[in-house]
């Protein structure tokens, strides 16, 4: 007896006429892109609409939603739900947890511990396992799609009693039990950050067992290793020998040559990388500023980059000033004054523009924001960064191909970390769509006015429902928690 055959998919909403760029890296070409439901039904020329809602999008262009693949957003995609920063840019999927900063597991009385106070206030850390994270932003729905990581730091905190040594055996241990919770809960994979307090003192042995541990799960690393300044080549090394055994992906996050004495290194960085590519596999990503962004530090004030305070807790008055002018008004070095403006968060101006350049356009470089949405006054990457490749660097500079930019930030983001649902516009994928204007297409947030949204996005679905219109948010949300749905390779490129 044969199998009765399902009646085909009707179409509910025909996208016309529109530059479709695929998020494969292969040419833009016109045609059309069919929704039913949740899915991409069909694409190709002049199909038959057949009673489906028509949107003519003639000289726009249609791309898949844009993957953001460095976020702090852990919270705030469950306590600002909008996500208006991410959504107004074109991005349909976030990945949280990143620089082994996560929120789920971990709980804070009256204070947050830095670094963890990038991602909220104290009553915000409200889940006590991977699952309980999942399922609060399953309930919430917000208005992109969220997928995350296990922040080292994290499970440091929860199960090492002394944060100055490295691990012992059994806190080893405690600390792969959870990790393996959260995998098979659907994580991502694992982020460290030994740049942060909480993971100085993590030894080679311990990271490296949690990395096999991701790698055997199908998961990635990903790495804001320790020194992105002098010390870049020895932190990148630590960073390979982590996943080396293993084989798992290593993703270097937010990759730059920082401080006045690295810039020109990046031809150096890049060469290592490509050669240790072809023993293991290693990815990463940047964001198109020169100015990187994160807690106040002393150290940092070096004197010789400009650092702009963007908020500080004792001193809440000094938000928007130079580090220099107020040390000046207060007679202190820098450092000291950075020392009195703590707790607090900091834009750094310590990249070379030919640096991040070269980074930006490197094959297997994805863009992630790395926004701080609790930033009271964030570095306009939170509000920016996408439009900004696209429209400054690909349009207007010609530093990459929009399609190359495109695949930056959808196909390459999704082949990346294993959601293999999303990053492409193809028939059976999800309907994650961004309609876009590729001759207005801009980032309009600065140092000065950070928070204004991105000229050029015209339509922005997710899962299908149209969230962002003309300027505006919709009145639905459909944003979901995305599992890993494919594992990750682990194989050395050939």
């Amino acid at each position: 007896m044969s199998a009765q055959s399902s009646p085909p998919r009707v179409a509910d909403l025909v996208l016309k006429g529109g530059l479709v760029i695929d998020g494969g890296g292969g040419p833009a070409r016109v045609a059309d892109v069919a929704l039913a439901g949740d899915t991409i039904l069909a694409v190709g020329p002049a199909l038959d609409a057949l009673g489906a809602r028509v949107i003519d999008v003639s000289g726009l262009v249609v791309a898949p939603g844009f993957i953001d693949v460095h976020t702090h957003d852990d919270l705030i995609c469950i306590t600002q739900p909008d996500m208006t920063p991410k959504i107004s840019q074109g991005v349909t999927t976030v990945v949280a947890g990143n620089c082994g900063i996560s929120a789920p597991l971990l709980r804070f009385d009256d204070t947050v511990d830095e670094p963890f106070n990038l991602l909220g206030a104290p009553e915000d850390f409200a889940y006590a396992t991977f699952a309980d994270y999942r399922r609060a932003i399953e309930a919430i729905a917000p208005r992109v799609n969220v997928a995350a990581l296990v922040g080292h730091s994290a499970l440091r905190v929860l199960c090492v009693d002394d944060l100055s040594r490295p691990a012992t055996p059994a806190e080893r241990a405690r600390m792969d039990v959870l990790l393996r919770d959260a995998l098979a809960e659907g994580a991502l994979g694992l982020s460290s950050g030994v740049f942060y307090a909480p993971a100085w003192a993590a030894d080679l042995e311990e990271l490296q067992s949690l990395a096999r541990t991701v790698a055997e799960a199908g998961g990635v690393y990903t790495a804001h290793i320790r020194d992105e300044r002098e010390g870049i080549i020895e932190a990148l090394q630590e960073a390979f020998a982590v996943t080396e055994p293993s084989q798992a992906h290593l993703v270097l996050s937010h990759h730059k040559c920082a401080g006045v004495r690295n810039w020109g290194r990046a031809a150096e960085t890049l060469g290592l990388i490509d050669q240790t590519r072809r023993r293991q596999p290693v990815s990463l990503d940047c964001y198109p500023y020169t100015a990187g962004s994160t807690i106040i530090r002393p150290d940092l004030a070096d004197g010789e980059v400009e650092i702009l305070i963007n908020w500080s807790e004792p001193h809440p008055e000094m938000a928007g000033r130079t580090l220099a002018a107020i040390a000046s008004d207060w007679d202190l070095t820098q450092a000291q004054a950075a020392e009195r403006l703590m707790p607090g968060g900091a834009s750094y101006f310590q990249m070379a523009e030919a640096d991040m350049q070269a980074i930006l356009s490197h094959d297997c470089c994805m863009i992630g924001s790395d926004g701080l949405p609790h930033d009271k006054r964030p570095h306009p990457r939170l509000w920016g960064t996408f439009p900004r490749v696209l429209g400054h660097y690909a349009r207007d500079e010609k530093l990459i191909t929009l399609e190359a930019a495109v695949h930056k930030m959808t196909g390459l983001a999704a082949d990346t970390f294993g959601l293999n649902e999303r990053g492409r516009i193809a028939p059976g994928l999800k309907a994650d769509i961004t309609v876009f204007d590729a001759e207005t297409i801009l980032d309009l947030a600065t140092y000065e006015l950070p928070t204004r949204p991105a000229l050029g996005i015209a339509q922005v679905y997710v899962n299908g429902v149209l969230s962002w219109a003309d300027g505006s948010l919709t009145d639905e949300r459909a944003g979901r928690f995305l599992r890993r749905d494919t594992p990750i390779p682990s194989a050395a490129p050939r």
